[in-house]
């Protein structure tokens, strides 16, 4: 402002050089004082220009930018599990994972195995928390939804913690949800690979499909009920590999689950996890439900399949999905998938729909 304040009177261009009279000159070249009204006005008007255009002038691009990411996350916070599943949704079909921040490397190892089958479309992330949510959807669109609340992602990936136990507990009601919607809904935990097309095998139209996670070793071609109960007066299905088909027995097996669960909190003398709920839900309703054991030697579980390479040799070619349990720890699973050719992600990262994370 000092600049305007010593600044000499600028000549008028448009006076007259050479003026009639003296008094027109007086008044043509008079020069306007910055404290006349005139001036005052003419000043404030000018810092008003400045203090409106300059700031937008010189970042116009971060302001819409923020603007847009801002309106990005409302958009997904708000996208409910109706519409993804819409969205999704091939001949009738959704593949559901359930997946929290710390899982994102193993979610996109098992994207790639899906993608070689050619079923990746289907697929619905259920972020359990928000900024797997806005992750996924970044970089593919409307393949993840939440479903609030959301737990505790920082306590949720610790197998036998509560945390594990509040997050793997919301898998029923998510998959009640999808049966209400009226879809058939795979579930399947991301610690899997897809070595071929599942698909084929859900034969039939019986309710509720699920794997065996007993290591001992059937028949090729065992019986498809449910097996007998164990030690501890029930099955041990795997709750991590379910196919449903949207009848009101599948969605009866669903409710029981969730009571079950209810039923059995989770306490620090007793670290309850989702299977055992499972087991006693298939258990329970077994006389009321059409159930099928998908057969062993294409969905094998991890302490069978790392552990006994003389069945793996005999069931050669005959894999389908193959779960890395029977372990825990992030690293160690990593490391075993890798020691088996199983760890997508290190070379072949760009062939998931997230590419590289």
């Amino acid at each position: 402002m000092s600049s305007f304040l010593h600044q000499r009177p600028i000549q008028n261009p448009f006076s007259n050089a050479y003026p009639i009279s003296p008094r027109s000159s007086s008044t043509s070249q008079r020069p306007i004082s910055i404290f006349s009204p005139t001036g005052l006005i003419t000043l404030l008007s000018l810092l008003v220009i400045l203090g409106v255009f300059l700031p937008w002038s010189g970042m116009p691009q971060s302001i819409f930018s923020n603007s847009k990411a801002a309106s990005s996350l409302s958009k997904w916070r708000d996208y409910s599990l109706a519409e993804a599943a819409s969205f999704v949704a091939k001949n009738g079909t959704v593949i559901v994972c359930a997946v929290s921040d710390p899982y994102l490397p193993f979610l996109n190892n098992w994207l790639i195995s899906i993608t070689r089958q050619k079923h990746q479309e289907k697929v619905l992330v259920i972020a359990e928390d928000y900024a797997t949510l806005y992750k996924v959807n970044e970089k593919w669109p409307g393949h993840a939804v939440l479903v609030p609340p959301a737990p505790d992602s920082q306590t949720s990936h610790k197998f036998g913690s509560q945390g594990f136990f509040n997050f793997t507990s919301r898998r029923p009601r998510h998959l009640l949800q999808i049966l209400e919607l009226g879809y058939n809904v795979m579930y399947n935990d991301v610690d899997m690979v897809w070595l071929g097309d599942p698909f084929p095998y859900l034969e039939g139209n019986h309710d509720v499909y699920f794997t065996d996670d007993m290591a001992a070793v059937k028949p090729v071609k065992h019986l498809n009920d449910l097996p007998p109960p164990g030690k501890k007066g029930r099955t041990y299905i795997c709750s991590c590999m379910i196919f449903l088909r949207p009848t009101d027995r599948a969605k009866l097996v669903m409710k029981k689950w969730i009571e079950e669960l209810q039923a059995q909190p989770w306490s620090k003398a007793k670290k309850a996890n989702d299977q055992p709920a499972f087991n006693w839900a298939l258990n329970k309703t077994a006389g009321l439900v059409d159930l099928y054991l998908l057969p062993q030697a294409a969905f094998p579980t991890g302490g069978l399949y790392f552990k006994n390479q003389t069945w793996v040799q005999q069931t050669k070619g005959m894999h389908i999905i193959i779960h890395n349990n029977y372990i825990t720890g992030f690293e160690k699973k990593i490391k075993r998938f890798r020691d088996y050719g199983l760890w997508l992600v290190d070379d072949d990262a760009l062939e998931s729909p997230l590419g590289r994370l």
